[in-house]
């Protein structure tokens, strides 16, 4: 795989996934995403892909890349599940 196609691979994939929540409002009363709900998602999609873009990139060892890119995916999903509700109990808790 060449460098522009993991690229295109890595920002096509949180476009992708926020497609299933803006499918969902369309066609399903149990989603109820608002603008800035579809705003938030789409910095932390993309500013994670944008990190992993440059760890891909910058780092050459691959065991290192693995594990930052596994930190910033855990980092990702902390802060969706807190967003969405709130298991840390942070004054930005969805619930």
């Amino acid at each position: 795989m060449t460098q522009k196609q993991k690229t295109v691979l890595i920002y096509a994939t949180p476009a992708v996934l926020l497609c299933i929540p803006l499918w969902g409002n369309r066609f399903s009363e149990e989603f109820d995403w608002s603008p800035v709900d579809f705003v938030i998602g789409a910095v932390l999609l993309f500013g994670t892909a944008f990190i992993i873009d440059l760890i891909q990139r910058i780092i050459k060892n691959k065991t290192h890349k693995t594990l930052l890119i596994g930190a910033i995916l855990l980092l990702l999903l902390l802060v969706w599940a807190e967003l969405a509700v709130g298991i840390f109990g942070t004054p930005f808790a969805g619930s």
